[in-house]
C-alpha cells in the first residue's frame, strides 16, 4: 500500500531555467568574469542585434551602417577584448574556449549572423595566436584591442582566408588558391615575398584590415605551405571583392576577395629559417589550422545548440495562444492551453528541448576540455623543445607517455583494496600523461559535437519551426525561428562539412586510450543508473557496451563477400559509428551536467525552493535522449552486424541444412516435443517439398550471441522512458512564461 511519502506530488517545473541553474549546470558558477561577460553580451545581443535582425537588415547582402554599428556595440559590450590577454589589452586571463563558447551561445540565441561576425575576427587571429611568434603575437593580437579613452587609433579587423576559389570550394582544404614566391631577396637581408590569394566565402572581408591567408609555394626557392599576414596597407592590390549573396548569416559580411601583395617574409606565421637558401616556413598551412579548427568548430557547434534552447519559450507561447480570440473564454482549456492539449504537441516539443540540452551540454563539455588542454599543450610543445625532439623522436616519446595514461586508466578502473596507489599517485602527477588523456578525449569531441549538435541541431530545428505552422517561416515569427532553421543549414558546413567530423572521428574513435576511458563511462553510467535511475542511464550504459562490441566486430569482420568492415574506404561503416558515438556522448554529457546541478544546487539559496522541480524536470528530459539514442545506436549496430551478411536463399546448401517432415515425425517419438520447437525455430521442408512462406530460410546467429543478448537487453532498458516523456510533457503544460519575449519581433 502507498505511504504518504509515496503519495506526494513530485514537484513539477515552474519557470523556465535560468542563470542560477544554467551557470552550474556549465561549470562557470564561479567565474564572476564569465557571468557578466555573458550579461553584457545578452544586452547587445536582445537590444542592437535584434532590432537590426527585426528591422529588416537581414535582406540585403551589403555591408550597411546599421550592420556596422553592431560591431561599435561588441566593442564597447568587450566581445571583440575577450580573445585577448590582459597583456595585450583583454580581460580574461588564460584559455578562452569557454568564454567564447558562452559568447557564441548568447549572440546566436537572437541572431547567428551576428556570432559569426564577432567570432570571424577571432578566428582571423587563431593562426597568429596558435603558432605565431612571440613577436607578431604581441603586435596583432593588441591591435584588435578596441581603443581606450584617449588613444587615437582605432581596433583592427581580422578575417582568416582559406577555402579554395571556385569551382572547386568545399572540395578539400589542400587546394588552397593562392601562392606565394620570392620578389626580391638581398644578400644580407630579410626575403620580400609575392602573395597572390583568391578568396571564396570570407568572412568578414567587408571591413577587415588584416587577413591570415592559407598559402602553397611557386617557387624552389620557398619549401611547402605556410600562412602569411596580409595588411590593407601593404603594397599591391587588397580588393575586398563583391559581397556573396547568403541567404543566411547575413548579418555578417562574406565576400570574395583578391590579394596581389609583397610582404616581408616575417609576416609568415610562427616564422621561418633559411636552409640552403632556401625558405623553410616552421609551420605548414595545415598544422596551423588543425591548432586552429580543433578548437573553433567548438563555438560554431554552440551556436545550432542556442537556436534550440531559444525556441522553446517561443513555441510554448504559440501553443498557448493558438485558439485565443475564438471560441472558448479565459480558464478554459482551449484558451489556456491551446495546442498544449495535445499529446503530439507536447512530445515533439519534448524533443526539440532534450535535444538542444544534450547538445549543448556536450558543446560547453567540449569548451571546458579545451581550456585543460591549452596549457598542457604548450608544456609539451616546452618538454619536447627541452628534450629537442621533433617528428618520429617526439612522436614516439607520445607514445610511451599515452601508454602510461594508459595503464593509469586500467589501475583506476580497478577495485580500491585491489589498486597501486602509489603508482596510480605517480601517473597522475605526470603533466604529460594527464595531456594524453585529455588530448585522446578532445580529439573525440570537438568533431563530435560540431558533427551533431548542427547535423541533427539542424534537424530538430526544423522540428522547431513546424511547431510553429505556417508562423515558423514568416520574417516576424516569434524568436526569429524560420532564419534560424536556414542558418543552422550553413553552420553544418562550417570549417568542414559533416563527412570532415565523421571522417575525423572514425580515426580518433579507435584510439586504445579513448575507448580505455569509454570502458570508464560505461561503469560510471551503471552505478548512476543504481543510484539514479530515471536518469536514463541504464539505457545508456547498454547502448555504449552494444557500440563498442559492434566496433570492435566490425575491426575485424568481413562481408558477405571477404571484404574488410573497418576500412577508411567503407563510410557505410565508420562514418555510421561515428554518428552513433556522437549520440552516446551528448546524451552522457547531459545526465553529468544534471547530477552537477542536483549536487551543487543546494548551496545556491536562490534555488531553495525551485531546485527539485529543475532537477526533477531535467531528470526526465534526460531519460527520453538517452532512449533515443539507445534507440539510434540500437538500429545502426544492428544494420552493420547483420546488414553485411548476405541472407540465405533457397539454394541447395540451405536446403540440406533444413529439416524433413519425416525425420521430425520419426524422433517425436525420441524427442518428444522436437516438432514443434524445430518448426518455430528453424526451417522445415515438407513431404511436399513446400515450406513456410518466408523470402528464404533462417538466418544463423552463429557467433552473434552476444550482439544478440545486449540488442535485447537495450530494449528492455528502455522501461519508463515513455512515462518520463509523459511527465516532461505535461511539465510544458504547467511551466510559466513571460508575457513577452525579451528582444523585439
Amino acid at each position: 500500500m502507498p505511504t504518504a511519502t509515496d503519495m506526494t506530488p513530485t514537484p513539477t517545473l515552474q519557470t523556465l531555467p535560468g542563470d542560477d541553474i544554467r551557470q552550474i549546470m556549465w561549470r562557470f558558477a564561479d567565474r564572476y568574469d564569465l557571468a557578466m561577460m555573458v550579461q553584457a553580451c545578452r544586452a547587445v545581443a536582445r537590444g542592437p542585434v535584434a532590432r537590426a535582425v527585426a528591422s529588416g537588415e537581414r535582406n540585403t547582402h551589403e555591408w550597411t551602417p546599421q550592420k556596422d554599428a553592431l560591431l561599435k556595440a561588441f566593442d564597447e559590450a568587450g566581445i571583440t577584448s575577450a580573445f585577448m590577454e590582459p597583456s595585450e589589452g583583454g580581460y580574461i586571463e588564460g584559455p578562452k574556449n569557454l568564454a567564447l563558447s558562452l559568447l557564441a551561445f548568447e549572440l546566436s540565441w537572437v541572431d547567428a549572423g551576428a556570432a559569426t561576425a564577432s567570432l570571424a575576427g577571432n578566428l582571423g587571429l587563431s593562426p597568429i595566436h596558435e603558432r605565431g611568434t612571440p613577436e607578431q603575437q604581441t603586435y596583432y593580437m593588441s591591435r584588435a584591442v578596441p581603443p581606450k579613452p584617449g588613444e587615437n587609433r582605432k581596433a583592427w579587423r581580422y578575417a582568416f582566408a582559406l577555402t579554395e576559389p571556385l569551382p572547386f570550394v568545399g572540395v578539400e582544404t589542400g587546394m588552397l588558391g593562392g601562392k606565394v614566391r620570392v620578389a626580391e631577396w638581398k644578400d644580407g637581408g630579410e626575403p620580400t615575398l609575392q602573395v597572390d590569394k583568391r578568396g571564396r566565402f570570407i568572412t568578414n572581408m567587408g571591413y577587415a584590415n588584416v587577413v591570415t591567408a592559407a598559402v602553397d609555394s611557386d617557387d624552389p626557392r620557398i619549401k611547402g605551405s605556410c600562412m602569411v599576414i596580409l595588411e590593407e596597407t601593404d603594397p599591391g592590390t587588397f580588393d575586398r571583392g563583391t559581397p556573396t549573396k547568403k541567404m543566411v548569416h547575413q548579418l555578417s559580411s562574406t565576400c570574395d576577395p583578391v590579394f596581389n601583395l609583397r610582404v616581408p617574409a616575417s609576416r609568415i606565421i610562427g616564422g621561418y629559417t633559411v636552409k640552403g637558401g632556401c625558405i623553410v616556413p616552421n609551420y605548414s598551412h595545415g598544422e596551423i589550422i588543425e591548432a586552429v579548427f580543433r578548437r573553433t568548430r567548438v563555438t560554431v557547434a554552440l551556436m545550432s545548440s542556442a537556436k534550440l534552447l531559444s525556441a522553446i519559450e517561443p513555441v510554448i507561447r504559440y501553443q498557448r495562444t493558438r485558439f485565443r480570440g475564438g471560441e472558448g473564454g479565459p480558464g478554459s482549456p482551449r484558451y489556456e492551453l491551446g495546442l498544449q492539449q495535445k499529446e503530439d504537441s507536447q512530445h515533439r516539443l519534448i524533443d526539440v528541448w532534450a535535444t538542444g540540452e544534450a547538445s549543448t551540454s556536450l558543446g560547453f563539455e567540449s569548451a571546458r576540455l579545451f581550456d585543460q588542454v591549452d596549457p598542457l599543450e604548450k608544456a609539451k610543445d616546452q618538454w619536447l623543445a627541452e628534450k629537442k625532439l621533433s617528428g618520429r623522436a617526439a612522436l614516439k616519446e607520445l607514445m610511451k607517455k599515452q601508454q602510461e595514461a594508459l595503464e593509469l586508466v586500467r589501475l583506476s578502473s580497478q577495485p580500491a583494496d585491489k589498486r597501486n596507489s602509489s603508482r596510480i599517485d605517480d601517473l597522475a602527477a605526470d603533466p604529460m600523461v594527464k595531456f594524453s588523456l585529455l588530448d585522446s578525449l578532445a580529439n573525440v569531441f570537438c568533431p563530435a559535437c560540431k558533427l551533431w549538435n548542427t547535423g541533427h541541431g539542424a534537424t530538430m530545428m526544423r522540428e522547431a519551426v513546424s511547431l510553429m505552422g505556417g508562423y515558423g517561416i514568416t520574417e516576424d515569427c516569434p524568436g526569429f525561428l524560420g532564419q534560424k532553421w536556414m542558418d543552422a543549414q550553413l553552420e553544418a558546413t562550417y570549417e568542414g562539412p559533416e563527412a570532415v567530423q565523421r571522417l575525423q572521428l572514425s580515426i580518433t574513435m579507435t584510439n586504445e586510450l579513448f575507448l580505455a576511458q569509454f570502458e570508464q563511462w560505461i561503469a560510471d553510467m551503471r552505478r548512476i543508473a543504481a543510484q539514479r535511475p530515471g536518469t536514463g542511464a541504464c539505457t545508456l550504459a547498454t547502448a555504449m557496451r552494444l557500440w563498442l562490441w559492434t566496433l570492435n566486430h566490425v575491426q575485424t569482420a568481413t562481408d558477405a563477400d571477404g571484404a574488410k568492415l573497418y576500412h577508411k574506404t567503407r563510410q557505410g561503416v565508420t562514418f555510421a559509428l561515428a554518428d552513433a558515438l556522437c549520440w552516446l556522448i551528448a546524451a552522457r554529457q547531459f545526465i553529468l551536467d544534471v547530477l552537477e546541478l542536483a549536487e551543487k544546487g543546494q548551496a545556491n539559496p536562490a534555488l531553495t525552493d525551485g531546485l527539485l522541480s529543475f532537477v526533477n524536470f531535467f531528470t526526465d528530459l534526460c531519460h527520453v535522449q538517452s532512449a533515443r539514442a539507445g534507440g539510434e545506436v540500437g538500429r545502426i549496430c544492428a544494420e552493420l552486424v547483420h546488414g553485411y551478411n548476405r541472407h540465405p536463399a533457397w539454394d541447395e546448401a540451405s536446403c540440406q541444412a533444413c529439416y524433413c517432415a519425416e525425420e521430425l515425425e520419426s524422433l517425436e517419438g525420441i524427442i518428444p516435443g522436437i516438432d514443434s520447437a524445430a518448426r518455430a525455430c528453424a526451417d522445415v521442408t515438407e513431404a511436399s517439398g513446400s515450406r513456410s512462406q518466408k523470402a528464404g530460410p533462417c538466418v544463423s546467429y552463429a557467433g552473434l550471441e552476444t550482439f544478440i543478448r545486449l540488442r535485447a537487453k537495450l530494449d528492455g532498458c528502455l522501461t519508463g522512458a515513455r512515462l518520463a516523456k509523459d511527465r516532461a510533457a505535461e511539465a510544458l503544460t504547467k511551466v510559466m512564461i513571460p508575457e513577452a519575449l525579451d528582444y523585439p519581433v
